[in-house]
Formats: C-alpha cells, sequence, structure tokens
C-alpha cells in the first residue's frame, strides 16, 4: 500500500506541473506569435513482482509518472491580417531579433509599434533588428520597408517568459516577412480547455486514491490492533 501512496503522488506532482503549463497556454490564446508548450513524461523504473512462494513471475509495477521535459511546438500558424502598418508577421520558419538588456532575443510575436527615438520596437520597448543586427527606423508616415526588418534561424530556442527566446543565430531564415498581419497563437483553446479538464480529472482520481489508501491503513491498523492474543 505504501507504494501505492507513492504512485499516486507522483501522478499528482506530473498533473500539477501539467496544469500549470496548460493554463500559461490558455493565458497566451490570443497571444500573437505565441508558442504552445507540450509536457513529456515517463514512468520511473518499474519493479518486478515475483510469487513469494513459487518464484513464478507476475509482472512489473511501475513507481508512478515523471515529468522527463517540457518541448515547445515551433510549427508556424496561420496569418490574420491586421492592416496595421508596423504588425509583422513572418510567413514560414524564423524568429526576428530583438535587443533587450539581456541581449539579442527572439521572437514571433511581430505586434511593433514605433519607438520614442523613431525606430522599430517591440511591446516591451526592446528594439527590432535589421537583417544587418542595426536598428530599423519608422519612416514619417509610420511605415517601414518589411524586408529591411531580419528574420534569423535560431539553433536551439530556449523560451524565456512568454513571447521570447534565447539561442544563438544560424544565419537567415527561409521566412518573409509580411506587414499588415500578426501570426497566431499556437494554442488551440477548445483543445487546450479539454487538456485542462482531463489533467483535473487525473489528479482527482491520484488524490482519491491516496485517500483510500489511507483510510485502508487505517482500517487495517486499528483491527490488527484489536486481534486477541
Amino acid at each position: 500500500m505504501e507504494r501505492g501512496l507513492y504512485i499516486a503522488a507522483a501522478g499528482m506532482v506530473a498533473e500539477m506541473v501539467r496544469q500549470d503549463q496548460i493554463a500559461n497556454d490558455l493565458a497566451n490564446a490570443a497571444t500573437p506569435g505565441y508558442k504552445a508548450d507540450r509536457a513529456e513524461q515517463q514512468s520511473f523504473s518499474d519493479l518486478l513482482l515475483q510469487n513469494t512462494k513459487t518464484g513464478q513471475t507476475i509482472g512489473p509495477l511501475g513507481s508512478g509518472p515523471v515529468i522527463t521535459k517540457q518541448v515547445t511546438d515551433f510549427e508556424p500558424e496561420p496569418l490574420r491580417a491586421t492592416n496595421e502598418p508596423l504588425d509583422l508577421a513572418i510567413s514560414g520558419d524564423g524568429f526576428f531579433a530583438v535587443q533587450t538588456s539581456r541581449g539579442v532575443r527572439y521572437t514571433r510575436n511581430g505586434a511593433f509599434q514605433s519607438g520614442a527615438d523613431g525606430t522599430l520596437v517591440d511591446a516591451l520597448g526592446n528594439h527590432v533588428l535589421s537583417t544587418t543586427g542595426k536598428t530599423v527606423k519608422v519612416a514619417d508616415d509610420g511605415t517601414i520597408v518589411p524586408s529591411q526588418v531580419g528574420v534569423f534561424t535560431v539553433s536551439s530556442p530556449t523560451k524565456e517568459g512568454d513571447a521570447l527566446f534565447a539561442g544563438k543565430a544560424a544565419g537567415k531564415a527561409t521566412g518573409e516577412v509580411r506587414s499588415g498581419a500578426l501570426e497566431s497563437s499556437g494554442v488551440d483553446a477548445g483543445r487546450t480547455m479539454v487538456d485542462m479538464m482531463a489533467s483535473l480529472r487525473a489528479f482527482e482520481a491520484g488524490q482519491k486514491a491516496i485517500q483510500t489508501i489511507d483510510q485502508s491503513l487505517q482500517l487495517a491498523a486499528g483491527q490488527v490492533g484489536n486481534l486477541p492474543g
């Protein structure tokens, strides 16, 4: 029964991690260029069970699941027109580059605007970089030349926050910049809600299993203690 407690608890911990990931995805269902995350899990090493009298193998018993890693789905999403000249989207592969206080970071969120110095910046005020790694000047009429904005291939991108990725640029990407459009979020709200409900049910099942085992242990302890002799 103690092993059952560990298995149920491990499952609950895994579902707590999954709940956090799903909740963050749902919060970014409308964020342009957002890339959804997926939690991968596997079982702890199995315990081989045998009959204590005959030694015959009964079968393996898992020790519960564990989250092994979280991966990001970088599949390009459909573009939606906004008709805003500073809204940019990448058709195909690649990332925009922005200069942050922590160095160059990369993003698919092209909801840009004109900064106080007349250059193209993101929502956090980070300068958007050109194909040559310089800032991009916004014209007096509030437009830019899309081909001037850099689109880079990034090796081993790692998510920082919701929209930025760290990584190393590996040259020009094949994607093309389109003005007056934004990439849709990579979150399917309906499917994600279903995933959240399924994860919650799995968490509740683990909780119920722990309560049941605990009640069984209490009964066993009380009855064994009351046996005569």
